[in-house]
């Protein structure tokens, strides 16, 4: 609720205070004595478009200021400040303040923190609303007409809200698996062939080792094998060492017999070739040893080679490829089971889409009902409003799939048709200035209690009206103020009548220029205000009882 205006060098206005009650507060006065001037400085402070031409003239800069009760505790308001980062305005009041220079330019502030004109505009539309001929914001706009007609019907869409949830989920988590499996699918050609070369040497844990081991020992075969072939050479033989040491022994063991010594030597030589032969032997055995196969030799070192080269290509220690191995063949069987769950991802969005269809479709039926009361109540309206041939109707029409959304799958605009046989149309293209205020009207007190801002401004809604047309405005003005707070410029002294609140809007010359003045007025002067609504300039007796009596009725 709107609790104080300070206005200080805007337009015809030097500096002004007003103090605004809860209810209704109407603000009269002659043509031109500067009302949509006060409108003027309001919308500045909510955000709308700055004009330097606005500054008073001769003063370097004008300031609106306008404080609010401070809305209560969960209200979309607070998010949006925490969010913008401005702290503290949860005080006694609420104070958003623009300030505009003369030479162009403004700045905005909300508990006197500076802040973007947008966030200040987003703000402002959340604690005005203001209703004039021309304007086509808030109900005119069709962007809001489905949430009003939810508020109206109390309709709940979580469950719609919460299947769009689920069913986008389960768009993007197919998507995201159709992009994996594409990336993955581009190396399946490579996984193949890499898990072919694999298969084809199947390298084995440790394997790369032993096999330049036992190359080495073939290698170190070869080579002692030369020197040993020489040993034997010159010990193996007819003409070896061993052959002719045979032959000595026999000769002595013939003559052995014939000197004690012969049969000395003998016996040592016997002891001898005893060793020798363990070391023939020997050789052997070592000659079995170091004996190769060159084919065995050559499998060895190929298979070597292969597997050095499969982990060069690699980049792997001959030792990891085994482990490699394994990781390949799980990428692979993970792109032949992404191609499976495809389809799982799949039956998972089919059935998604199909419980949003079945929630947005009971939210239409809900929504549909609705409508019609609606369309009862505000028709219920429309006669005193001097509207009896119009009709008013709440559209309900289906989105493509692409504009389906958390709120459903239908658009919803507020319709009318001035004359019987006309077609309906969207409010500001078919009512005139006079009509669509009474529009306008009728559909805020049809929707009275339903949310929206606390603070409602109707710019001269009863113009072109009188009589009981403008008694009937007054009613419903009076009607809404017991929900909201509504300020009403008005022309109308039915409508004047039925404020709580009555300032008066009158131009004065100080210092040889004019200003514009706003004044509370008490009750001897509103009667004599709204005499001079009913008469004119001229102020009658008769018009002043006539102001008696609307006093007394309202």
């Amino acid at each position: 609720m709107l609790i104080a205006l300070s206005i200080r060098d805007i337009v015809l206005i030097d500096r002004l205070e007003l103090d605004f009650g809860s209810g209704l507060s109407v603000l009269t006065g002659e043509t031109g004595a500067g009302k949509s001037i006060l409108l003027d400085a309001l919308g500045l402070a909510l955000g709308a478009r700055a004009d330097s031409d606005l500054v008073r003239k001769g003063a370097d800069r004008g300031q609106v200021a306008a404080s609010f009760a401070p809305p209560p505790a969960g209200h979309a308001i607070w998010d949006m400040l925490e969010d913008a980062g401005i702290e503290g305005a949860r005080d006694e009041a609420l104070v958003i303040r623009r300030d505009l220079r003369a030479d162009g330019g403004s700045r905005a502030f909300i508990a006197d923190q500076p802040v973007s004109a947008a966030l200040l505009r987003d703000v402002g539309s959340m604690l005005v609303e203001i209703h004039g001929q021309h304007d086509e914001r808030g109900l005119l706009s069709a962007r809001g007409h489905r949430a009003l007609l939810d508020a109206f019907g109390r309709i709940d869409t979580a469950a719609v809200s919460n299947a769009w949830a689920a069913w986008q989920g389960a768009a993007t988590r197919l998507a995201e698996a159709q992009g994996r499996l594409a990336a993955d699918s581009s190396e399946s050609a490579w996984l193949d062939h890499a898990l072919a070369e694999f298969a084809a040497i199947a390298p084995q844990a440790g394997e790369e080792a032993a096999l330049a081991e036992s190359r080495a020992a073939m290698q170190k075969g070869e080579r002692l094998a030369e020197d040993m072939a020489a040993v034997l050479a010159q010990l193996m033989g007819s003409d070896g060492a061993l052959a002719q040491l045979r032959g000595s022994t026999r000769r002595l063991d013939r003559l052995a017999g014939e000197h004690p010594h012969f049969a000395e030597a003998l016996a040592a030589f016997d002891r001898a070739l005893a060793e020798c032969d363990e070391g023939e032997g020997a050789l052997a055995r070592a000659a079995d040893a170091l004996r190769h196969d060159p084919t065995e030799l050559d499998r060895i070192e190929t298979r070597l080679f292969d597997i050095r080269a499969l982990a060069r290509k690699h980049r792997v220690e001959a030792d990891a490829l085994g482990v490699l191995q394994a990781e390949l063949q799980q990428r692979r069987a993970a792109i032949d089971a992404g191609a499976d769950s495809l389809s799982a991802l799949e039956g998972a969005l089919t059935r998604a889409r199909d419980a949003y269809c079945t929630e947005a479709a009971k939210l239409t039926q809900v929504r549909h009902a609705a409508a019609l009361a609606l369309d009862a109540a505000v028709m219920l309206e429309l006669p005193p409003l001097k509207l009896d041939a119009a009709r008013f109707q709440t559209m309900i029409e289906p989105l493509a799939e692409g504009d389906w959304g958390a709120m459903g799958a239908e658009r919803v605009e507020f319709r009318i048709a001035t004359n019987h046989g006309s077609d309906f149309g969207a409010l500001i293209k078919i009512a005139s200035g006079g009509e669509l205020s009474r529009f306008l009207l009728a559909l805020k007190v049809a929707l009275a209690g339903v949310g929206g801002a606390q603070t409602i401004v109707f710019d001269e809604i009863d113009r072109g009206v009188g009589g009981a047309v403008a008694s009937a405005i007054g009613e419903r003005l009076a009607l809404l103020a017991r929900e909201r707070q509504i300020l009403v410029v008005t022309h109308s002294p039915q409508v004047a009548a039925r404020g709580g609140q009555h300032f008066l809007i009158q131009k004065t010359a100080m210092d040889d220029q004019t200003r514009a003045a706003v004044s509370l007025l008490d009750a001897p002067a509103r009667q004599e205000e709204i005499a001079r609504m009913l008469s004119g300039a001229a102020i009658t007796d008769e018009a002043r009882a006539a102001a008696a009596r609307l006093l007394e009725h309202v």
